[in-house]
């Protein structure tokens, strides 16, 4: 089993679906969790006491406004000043589907700053210190659309394509820090496809609407077009895959972007 014990993780997006199951993952390990995300009053407090009752020393919520990139400085700087950062997890993000030719040009900066350029803000922040240290995890959620295209999602694609190019660059840069004894330093991208999310919520009940409101029809329809497994993925299966690359087993593993997609990529 992993144990984390002296390691602070920060996860973005963490208050709720892949990002909390990621940040449970890494509680369970007994990692120090530095929260973040849109939270409703008191969720921040309630997902932070459950971290901590599943094992985390100490979690604490960091508030910031991704599309900002001086108000991720801050967040940075206050992580690092909480006990630095041993495990980065890039999850926030946000969707509009639509025509390329219809994409709001504020939608477009919008998606682009939270799911691609927040990931290049907190990497710099973070992975100079990991390479000092000697061990650093980087572990960008990235998505099957990082990878193949979409139609409607231009914005979404386009950003997921350059985490996963970024992810590749940064892995090279910093392949050689840190040792088999110290972990080294990994930058990875894990690629889910149809995982039970509120991201994809919408893009369900539109398709639920065509069978009459019926929400399990409108899933098996969306699986049916891209999932060849016909299942979806649990938030949780992510938070394992992400807590394995985390282990000093996975020092050699960097640079990759894997996806949980039910062969959807294989295709």
């Amino acid at each position: 089993m992993t144990d984390l014990t002296g390691k602070t993780a920060l996860v973005t997006g963490s208050v709720q679906g892949i990002g909390l199951a990621i940040a449970e993952a890494l509680a369970v390990a007994r990692a120090r969790i530095a929260v973040h995300g849109l939270a409703e009053p008191g969720q921040a407090e309630t997902v932070c006491a459950r971290l901590e009752e599943l094992g985390a020393p100490e979690a604490a919520f960091f508030p910031a406004d991704l599309r900002d990139p001086d108000a991720i400085g801050a967040m940075m700087a206050d992580v690092a000043a909480w006990g630095g950062v041993d495990v980065l997890v890039n999850n926030a993000g946000i969707q509009h589907t639509a025509p390329l030719a219809e994409m709001p040009r504020e939608t477009w900066d919008a998606i682009l700053a939270v799911n691609l350029s927040a990931a290049f803000h907190t990497m710099q922040a973070a992975l100079p210190a990991m390479a000092e240290r000697g061990y650093g995890r980087v572990i960008n959620i990235a998505s099957v659309h990082g990878l193949v295209a979409s139609k409607d999602k231009a914005p979404y694609v386009a950003a997921k394509f350059g985490l996963v190019g970024m992810s590749r660059v940064a892995a090279l840069e910093y392949a050689a820090a840190g040792s088999k004894a110290s972990g080294g330093v990994t930058v990875n991208c894990i690629c889910p496809g149809w995982t039970e999310t509120a991201i994809i919520e919408p893009q369900v009940e539109a398709r639920a609407a065509s069978f009459g409101g019926d929400r399990d029809r409108g899933i098996a329809d969306l699986l049916a077009e891209k999932q060849p497994s016909q299942r979806t993925s649990d938030p949780g299966e992510i938070g394992a895959l992400a807590l394995w690359l985390c282990s000093a087993l996975a020092h050699n593993v960097t640079g990759t972007a894997i996806p949980v997609d039910g062969g959807w990529t294989a295709q």
